[in-house]
């Protein structure tokens, strides 16, 4: 009898993960939006494909890889077809770049299949907000396909398809940023207002000082390294460069006129800007092609030469650690929420709809925990542009992971390459344009609403 229970409950699980989101949630989960629960489960796609790739890149576990029958060039077949990867050289970074082709091709997928999908009456969101079971097997089925690519020119082709990836992901992180930085400041001065409590404002001094402090000592601490008196014109420029936006926007926040026009603009979001500024200079420095400008530059020969002659060692360096923690949570902040200003909603297609009013009564009454349809007279957000979004984070991780590097003509040493440091410095520029235009458009533009 208990194995009768037993298997009725097994099937009634793998009913929920052929079927739609709500029979997802267990019984100690909060009942849920239907949109939130397929925008979570997509991530989750992504964070287990980024750890396979995490976990393929380590040294130990690439210098196995080559056992394994059928997945190397030359290493026998499976089931008859022969794999066309070299396993010769660079072996964890080719099988990032094909995970990453994989996932890119994964969420491709779907923003085709969804585009101007309006409502949860239409039968294609049933497709995105169920069948869970066969997306994974899809998503399976790609990333062995992948593995069967020749290795030809893929890699050096798909190098240039991660950067320009990277480079609009990058955007994205800069427009959630900066959006989180307003609602975090709106935030703190309305609860000041209410309680007239000082501690809030306190608090508010507190973390935009501990911000500056630590880009102060992260901007003295790239003179230090990755500079030098004579030489490493680049790095001091760039540098440089940056520190004077960062000083600019500073002060333009604070100016009055743009006080008056935005009243909840201050220093906590440049601040905050100034230090994901900071960071990604490190980032680009950290990929600047001259050993003795950059002390974390890393050198790698080809897979044969690693096993061979020279110890096993990490793969990553501290940029590559924060972007991925970064990564993890602007994923996150896609996936949850939408945001507090209508602008940035029309901006990133995620205008929440009130449709799901209905749904949420009906599920709090009969005290079930699922998910409830909020999407019946229109969609909370794009599904087109949210797997556009996953798609570019995909490529963003893959770039991480590899740390920018690409293979030299001889397929033998990885290199970093200029354009790796002039894409990032680009988005920084770009990112700080962003920032400074929510600061002026409201006095360039009196006529239009930017509350």
């Amino acid at each position: 009898m208990g194995a009768c229970l037993g298997v009725c409950s097994l099937l009634s699980c793998v009913s929920c993960l052929c079927g739609s989101a709500p029979c997802l949630l267990c019984g100690c989960c909060p009942s849920a939006k239907n949109s939130t629960i397929s925008r979570l489960l997509f991530t989750f796609f992504l964070f287990l494909g980024t750890l396979v790739s995490i976990i393929m890149i380590i040294p130990g576990v690439e210098k196995e890889l080559y056992k394994l029958p059928g997945f190397c060039e030359g290493s026998g077949s499976v089931l008859g077809v022969q794999t066309h990867v070299d396993c010769g050289s660079f072996l964890g970074h080719k099988a990032v770049y094909r995970m990453g082709f994989a996932m890119a091709a994964f969420f491709f997928l779907f923003a085709l299949l969804m585009v101007c999908v309006r409502s949860s009456k239409d039968p294609r969101a049933a497709v995105q907000n169920g069948f869970w079971f066969f997306k994974f097997l899809v998503l399976v089925g790609i990333t062995v396909g992948a593995f069967y690519i020749p290795d030809g020119a893929f890699t050096s082709v798909w190098f240039y398809f991660g950067v320009v990836g990277s480079f609009l992901f990058i955007l994205i992180q800069l427009v959630l940023l900066i959006d989180f930085a307003h609602s975090w400041s709106q935030l703190w001065l309305r609860n000041a207002n209410e309680s007239n409590a000082k501690g809030w404002y306190a608090a508010l001094c507190i973390v935009t000082f501990v911000f500056y402090a630590a880009s102060i000592a992260a901007v003295v601490l790239l003179y230090v390294y990755y500079t030098k008196p004579e030489g490493c014109t680049e790095g001091k420029v760039l540098i440089s460069i940056n520190l004077i936006l960062c000083l600019i926007i500073s002060a333009v926040s604070i100016l009055p006129k743009i006080q008056d026009a935005q009243p909840h603009s201050g220093l906590l979001q440049a601040s905050l800007i100034t230090l994901y500024t900071i960071y990604v200079t490190w980032s680009a420095l950290a990929n600047v092609p001259t050993p003795t400008c950059n002390p974390t530059l890393l050198v790698r020969n080809s897979t044969v030469s690693v096993m061979a002659t020279q110890p096993v060692t990490t793969w990553w360096d501290a940029p590559s650690i924060v972007g991925l923690i970064i990564f993890i949570l602007c994923t996150l902040f896609i996936s949850v929420r939408s945001s507090d200003h209508p602008q940035v909603n029309k901006l990133m297609l995620t205008e929440e709809s009130a449709a799901g009013g209905a749904g949420e009564a009906a599920a709090v009454e009969s005290g079930l925990h699922r998910a409830y349809d909020n999407e019946q007279d229109s969609v909370s957000y794009n599904y087109t542009f949210f797997h556009l979004c996953l798609l570019l984070a995909a490529l963003y991780i893959m770039m991480t992971l590899t740390n920018w590097y690409r293979p030299d003509e001889s397929l033998q040493v990885l290199t970093s390459p200029w354009t790796a440091v002039w894409v990032k410095i680009c988005s920084s520029w770009a990112g700080l344009l962003l920032y400074l235009w929510t600061l002026v458009a409201p006095l360039v533009l009196p006529d239009r609403d930017f509350s």
